[in-house]
């Protein structure tokens, strides 16, 4: 057996997005499952569970000693709080092992009505460096989710500067973006990423325009489409790094996918810390490409590698690739076989173009040169005959790909692990038995996996035995009669004084009182200590007469357009850090004052990046990350901190919790619409709020990078030849708009939205509120539009003018954040908010 460092255990996570699911995780050995209840979490496609059965299913679960932790993975808006509550009390009534939470709102929540119940981390949390970890310590999170863009050196880095326990997604589905990072649903549609509303913007093809033309990439249009993850092979590694758990990817997937991946992931663990050498062989691969597979990729576990994250032709599960089409016969199509294949099997022929219908359907037939072949072929020359009714051979061509999409053999065999309930895993029992004639029998049972023990005694006493006397073996041979419960006898030990005996069917009420006992306290839920959450006070704002106009600015020359107008603050967020120092100089010229964006990621060894921003000597920071809001308050800094959208503050606990922790000043997420943003400001320290009234809204945010994957030879920083200084690119939806992409200090890609949105029309609810900061956002602009559009905006803080003569006169969307939201639509809503 392999030694794991300090408290270093090893867990294994599976996804559940129903019972047929649930069951199938328990069956192939996961020691916990994630799953939703109801709307509260970021997969609202799936079936998820209801409050009411919160109690059966973590009964279920501690049956067989497996943790059940709820996704409660979502931003919380302000009228939802009181819902939240009933949520997190429900799941502490059930026992539930843990909430796994991205709102920091909802952290606080949690802790006011419990010091104790688990909270983990999600990977919403956008939580990549040590210093991220570190400013959750003080809510006693036990177990932290990283970003899936953590590399293996870096989460070794991570996991030696923290106790808390870290988990890693090492199966299934990539997200392009930084999870907690994605705005894109909401830009196409309304949905957001961060309300489990993810629309797989992601998945759609995009041409590719390089300084305004499109550049022709044959096949690949799907350039924001990764590869599935697949880190099996990385299991001894990841535990030598520090990784706790090991999470897979999968509520929207089916019971035999889980069941699949479950088994083999478990495999590998096992032998590892059996301190058996394992790597998993091309049958187990190809199954599980048969269950999902985009192609496997590492991920960014072994590094970046920007040429191997996607494949670009295709944004759908194909499963097990077969080979290409060498000749298209007039009932078959002849194939060089990569992979197994036999009749029965699912196939489709992939000839680019996986928007289209494509051709496919069941193996009817293999043949080798004519001749009907029985059974599994492995390899070679065979001849495939579709279902007479499945394909249409006539738009089949040489050349096309034949993918293997499902194996009726495999999914029976992964079915009848789960299906048929029979006590899926038994757990060790041992007991110790004593007395002596005249007195009962005593038995005390242990429950091994548990520790739960419970003392068992004969009705009947003791009676001197003449013939056959109690023995640990008599005794094992009759309680171990344990069928039909989750317990195996291990040992008996005995201490009898004297011979004695007691009737067999007192042995056996004995052993059946036994293991419904200790079933009894598995199933018992665990017990959390509750106290009343604090209730929030709804504030008295009054309306602010001297409103602050703030310019977000991405050149110097835009720096310089907005130091001539009267502008209250600059914000400088540019590409490269390394020109802070000019935008100070210039702002401090024009006797304008400067806050410095840091990246909206944080990375081990990035710290001299936030560092570099302190020493350019900026009159604020414009702060985007936990970990760098953990960085400069921990250096206590006598710099003005403001915390940026990205931190996704969404409710009024979120607020507080922020300011509390040293931000002077914080912007709420871009996921809240008009409506909501009205709910929070009713509840929160306005004084101390800043919102985006103009902006293209980023989209993605990814360490994948457009620029090195499609503009140079390289796979990253180290070696792309940094197009990006060379070029511009953009990326045209199918609808013809063209989405700009640009790159950040640490070489991240940032999509906007094509055009730009205003919130103008809302300022007189905003001054009404007592918000007095207000920032519009620049992105490609000239410093004539930038004065154009400050001038517009500083008359309708001054009312001047109306918001929707602003609005009208930028040719902008009409919107603040994701939707429009009612306030436009019912006057009585207005009528409401301005009381």
């Amino acid at each position: 057996m392999r030694e794991l460092k300090g408290k270093h255990t090893v867990e294994l996570l599976a996804p559940v997005g129903n019972w047929e699911c649930l069951r199938a995780a328990v069956a192939n050995g996961a020691d916990s499952v994630f799953f939703g209840v109801e709307k509260f979490n970021a997969r609202v496609r799936a079936k998820n569970f209801t409050m009411q059965e919160l109690p059966e299913v973590m009964k279920y679960l501690h049956k067989y000693n497996v943790k059940g932790y709820v996704t409660f993975n979502i931003l919380v808006f302000e009228d939802e709080m009181e819902d939240a509550r009933s949520l997190v009390e429900a799941c502490m009534d059930a026992g539930v092992d843990a909430l796994i939470v991205q709102d920091m709102g909802l952290v606080q929540l949690i802790r006011e009505i419990s010091p104790d119940f688990p909270i983990h981390g999600s990977t919403q949390m956008t939580v990549t460096s040590p210093e991220a970890v570190a400013f959750l310590d003080p809510y006693d999170l036990e177990v932290v989710v990283l970003g899936r863009e953590n590399n293996l050196k870096q989460i070794q880095t991570i996991a030696d500067k923290t106790d808390t326990p870290l988990e890693v997604f090492v199966h299934g589905a990539l997200c392009v973006s930084y999870s907690g990072q994605c705005l894109t649903s909401e830009v196409f549609g309304g949905r957001s990423a961060n309300r489990g509303e993810c629309a797989q913007a992601c998945r759609l093809p995009y041409d590719l325009m390089v300084d305004g033309e499109r550049k022709e990439m044959g096949n690949i249009a799907y350039v924001l489409s990764p590869k599935d993850l697949a880190a099996i092979e990385l299991v001894p590694e990841l535990i030598e790094a520090g990784v706790s758990t090991f999470k897979i990817e999968g509520r929207l997937k089916s019971p035999e996918y889980v069941a699949n991946v479950v088994s083999k992931y478990r495999k590998a663990i096992d032998e590892y810390l059996a301190g058996r050498e394992y790597t998993p062989s091309k049958e187990e691969i190809r199954e599980l490409q048969q269950s999902f597979s985009r192609g496997f990729t590492y991920g960014f576990l072994r590094g970046t590698n920007n040429k191997e994250l996607l494949d670009g032709t295709f944004p759908k599960s194909r499963g097990v690739y077969l080979g290409t089409v060498k000749q298209v016969m007039k009932d078959a199509v002849v194939c060089e076989l990569e992979a197994p294949l036999k009749r029965g099997d699912g196939i489709v022929f992939d000839a680019g173009r996986p928007e289209t219908k494509e051709e496919g359907g069941r193996v009817y037939d293999l043949r080798k040169r004519g001749q009907k072949v029985e059974g599994e072929v492995q390899q070679g020359i065979v001849e495939i005959v579709p279902g007479r009714h499945d394909v249409n051979l006539t738009k089949v061509h040489v050349g096309d790909k034949i993918w293997k999409t499902s194996d009726q053999e495999l999914a029976s065999r992964l079915r009848k692990t789960f299906e048929a309930e029979q006590a899926y895993k038994l757990f060790p029992v041992t007991i110790q038995a004593y007395g002596k004639a005249g007195k009962p029998l005593v038995s005390v049972w242990r429950d091994e996996a548990t520790g739960n023990m419970v003392t068992i005694e004969s009705e009947e006493l003791l009676q001197e035995a003449q013939k056959r006397p109690l023995t640990a073996e008599y005794l094992f041979e009759q309680w171990g009669r344990l069928g039909g419960t989750v317990f195996e006898l291990a040992n008996v030990q005995t201490d009898f004084a004297g011979d004695v005996i007691v009737p067999v069917k007192e042995l056996n009420r004995m052993r059946r009182d036994a293991a419904e006992q200790l079933l009894a306290l598995r199933q018992a839920p665990r017990q959390y200590t509750k106290h009343a959450p604090k209730a929030g006070v709804r504030k008295q704002h009054a309306k602010t007469d001297e409103p602050n106009l703030i310019a977000l600015c991405r050149t110097l020359e835009q720096i310089e357009a907005a130091g001539k107008t009267d502008v209250d603050y600059i914000y400088a967020d540019f590409e490269f850090t390394t020109d802070y120092p000019k935008a100070v100089k210039l702002a401090h010229e024009l006797g304008k004052r400067i806050a410095l964006a840091t990246p909206r990621i944080h990375m081990p060894g990035e710290n001299g990046i936030l560092n570099g921003i302190v020493r350019a000597n900026p009159d604020a920071i414009l702060v985007r990350s936990l970990g760098a809001v953990q960085y400069y308050t921990a250096q206590q800094l006598d710099i003005p901190l403001i915390g940026d959208f990205s931190l996704n503050i969404a409710n009024h606990k979120a607020v507080d919790l922020f300011l509390q922790r040293g931000l002077d000043r914080v912007t709420p997420s871009y996921d809240l619409n008009i409506q909501q943003m009205m709910d929070m400001l009713g509840m929160a320290d306005t004084e101390n709020m800043e919102l985006v009234i103009h902006q293209h809204l980023p989209m993605f945010h990814t360490e994948h990078c457009v620029y090195c994957t499609f503009l140079s030879e390289g796979t990253d920083f180290t070696n792309c030849g940094r197009p990006c200084e060379e070029h511009r690119i953009s990326l045209q939806d199918r609808i013809g708009m063209s989405h700009p992409v640009r790159v950040d200090v640490g070489c991240r890609n940032t999509v906007y939205n094509a055009i730009d949105q205003s919130g103008a029309e809302y300022l007189p609810h905003f001054l009404n509120h007592g918000v007095r900061h207000y920032r519009v956002e620049f992105l490609e602009e000239s410093g004539a539009k930038v004065q154009e559009v400050l001038k517009l905006y500083r008359e309708a803080l001054e009312g001047k003018r109306t918001g929707t003569s602003v609005w009208r006169a930028l040719k902008a969307t009409n919107q603040l954040g994701v939707t429009r939201g009612q306030l436009t639509k019912e006057n009585h809503l207005e009528k409401k908010f301005v009381k």
